[in-house]
């Protein structure tokens, strides 16, 4: 998306829209869904407190996706550290998976990262979440390290990816 906006893609004032979805900057008035997304998507979730703290902090990019009735529907963190990247989290809301949000999302990461000048972006993803993994691959990530027992809730390892951007 970087070069080019595919079909289906618009773009208007730094946001991405596709199918009357919209990618901007995180606001505080988003915390709250923020959150509850992220207790709906992962099994040690970070506070609303938390989302409301990294707004003031520098180096990181804050995204979500806004459906069509001015709902957030999902999110990223993205830290920067020089040329280096973390995708930090990203979910969708479970109404709105199967829509192509993720990748949208994803993609706007991959833009946002490029736009400051990192090299190589780095995540972790559950061993058993495949789903995600694929859509990591499919954006050029590749497994390149494990972090054994990395997750609790269950215990699990964590794949690490990277990407060149």
């Amino acid at each position: 998306m970087g070069a080019g906006v595919p079909e289906g893609v618009e773009r208007r004032a730094g946001a991405l829209r596709l199918t009357g979805a919209w990618i901007r900057p995180m606001a505080a008035a988003d915390v709250d869904q923020v959150a509850r997304i992220e207790a709906g998507a992962f099994s040690t979730p970070w506070a609303a407190t938390t989302f409301a703290s990294l707004l003031t902090r520098s180096g990181l990019v804050l995204l979500v996706v806004e459906a069509p009735e001015a709902r957030v529907a999902g999110y990223a963190v993205l830290w920067c550290f020089a040329d280096e990247g973390e995708l930090a989290n990203i979910a969708v809301d479970p109404a709105y998976r199967g829509r192509g949000l993720g990748a949208l999302l994803l993609d706007a990461v991959l833009d946002r990262a490029r736009a400051r000048g990192v090299r190589q972006l780095y995540l972790e993803v559950r061993e058993s979440n495949h789903e995600a993994e694929g859509m990591y691959a499919r954006r050029g990530f590749e497994v390149v390290g494990v972090r054994v027992g990395y997750y609790n809730d269950p215990r699990e390892d964590a794949r690490v990816m990277m990407k060149t951007l």
